[in-house]
């Protein structure tokens, strides 16, 4: 009932609700091209074990779902041994680091995880996922193993950091690593794939992944900024001392000292302002995706995690629970990130409502304004308002001018589709205002 209400009260997300249901026409359905039980039930372990991804990316163009699926299986398997706490270090530890070498045996699973590990199932089962490994490209199943190896070793060293596992995170250079191994490597990977797929421009690959690391820097910063509270309680977080210390003597403080609630209010924007700077790189790597499915799967997490840096900025709720955006939001962001030109609309609306949420009394103020008014001028690089006096193009103006005719296709699409689904909302609404006055 909540959530109705909730929808009721914002009656556009109500309407982005139906279409997305109702009117988005899936660009890859997942029945076409699936062969084989082994298949089937990856893909019934991807949406077991993905809340977030397992739609987008069983929307994904047929040249790479089923990689992009493995991929995704395969790094949840490991973040599963990661995660477990039941599985003695002395098994932990060497399985992370040769887990890679798993992919290259003929059959294998592993049954040792806790009972109440929820996605025991991956590793359980991860013969199925083997199977289907293996039937991948060669040179996909390459950049698999390789990300795999690499993720592998990097969870095996963070195991074993008796810093990390007594203090959290450091440095603000810790930080970075940290994400790079927990989502960086992930957005390396996926456009190691992408380009061997021809689906992205060559530039995404040839700027040593800085443009791919944002990307998943991005995301894990967010995430990692919304859960302060949830990670508290479960005896952890990410937050890095380099920032928190400037605002209080005690991570806990923020949510424990009610007086230390503009302290923490502080730190969150200044984690805040942290991620904004990776936004820049995140809107270049995406104007290099050439595939309209990939776009997808890249951009809705993106503009996901910008609306939710903005739900969490100045937002003291997050010092006491995990803040997320509504339900009809989420709709909302998914239709409308099917072009470029939309997805910048997206973010420059969420950067201006961070602005417009600032508090002259934050220390990061003016730093913060300055962040907000960087990315709005690289937007509007993007896309001049003013096109009689725009100035001498840069490189991103020609990337865009390359998928300029992709996303006028898709933006055709998007509008035949709202059509349709206001059309069929005004028609519902005729008849029951009919059926009102008739009783009357």
């Amino acid at each position: 009932m909540g959530k109705l209400v909730e929808l009721l009260s914002h009656p556009g997300e109500l309407r982005s609700v139906i279409q997305l249901k109702y009117f988005r026409e899936e660009s890859n359905p997942v029945g076409k091209g699936l062969r084989g039980p082994d298949l089937i039930r990856c893909y019934e372990l991807l949406n077991l074990t993905s809340r977030s991804f397992a739609a987008v990316i069983q929307e994904l163009n047929l040249e790479l779902r089923d990689a992009i699926m493995i991929f995704y299986l395969v790094l949840r398997a490991l973040d599963t041994v990661e995660d477990d706490m039941t599985i003695d270090p002395k098994i932990k530890i060497p399985l992370l680091r040769g887990f890679a070498n798993k992919l290259k045996l003929p059959s294998w699973s592993f049954d040792g995880s806790g009972p109440n590990e929820k996605d025991r199932a991956v590793l359980v089962e991860f013969d199925v996922i083997l199977r289907e490994y293996k039937k991948l490209k060669p040179t996909y199943q390459d950049i698999v193993s390789d990300m795999a190896n690499q993720m592998g070793n990097g969870m095996a060293d963070y195991i074993l950091d008796e810093s990390f596992n007594a203090n959290g995170v450091n440095t603000v250079k810790d930080y970075d690593l940290y994400c790079w191994y927990v989502a960086g490597l992930v957005g390396k990977g996926l456009t190691l794939l992408m380009g061997e797929a021809e689906f992205c421009d060559p530039a995404a690959l040839n700027d040593d992944f800085a443009m791919s690391t944002s990307m998943g820097l991005f995301l894990q910063k967010t995430n990692i900024i919304r859960d302060y509270h949830e990670d508290l309680e479960d005896g952890r977080s990410f937050w890095p001392k380099e920032i928190w210390s400037k605002h209080t003597d005690r991570l806990y403080a923020f949510h424990e000292d009610p007086s230390q609630q503009a302290a923490g209010l502080a730190c969150i924007n200044e984690l805040v302002l942290n991620a904004l700077g990776h936004v820049k790189d995140v809107l270049s790597y995406l104007s290099l995706v050439k595939d309209p499915s990939c776009f997808n799967f890249c951009a809705i997490p993106q503009v996901m995690a910008v609306a939710t840096l903005a739900t969490v900025y100045n937002n003291p709720d997050v010092l006491h629970k995990v803040v997320k955006i509504r339900k009809g939001t989420t709709c909302s962001l998914i239709l409308n990130s099917r072009t470029l030109p939309d997805v910048a609309k997206i973010f420059r609306h969420y950067i201006q409502v961070i602005n417009h949420k600032s508090d002259v009394n934050d220390p990061n103020y003016l730093k913060i304004g300055i962040k907000c008014g960087e990315i709005e001028q690289f937007i509007e690089l993007m896309y001049p308002s003013d096109t009689e006096h725009q100035k001498q193009p840069k490189q991103i103006n020609k990337y865009i001018e390359a998928r300029e005719d992709l996303d006028k296709q898709v933006g055709a699409l998007v509008t035949e589709e709202t059509l349709r689904c206001n059309t069929a909302l005004v028609g519902v609404g005729i008849v029951f205002f009919g059926v009102i006055l008739y009783l009357l």
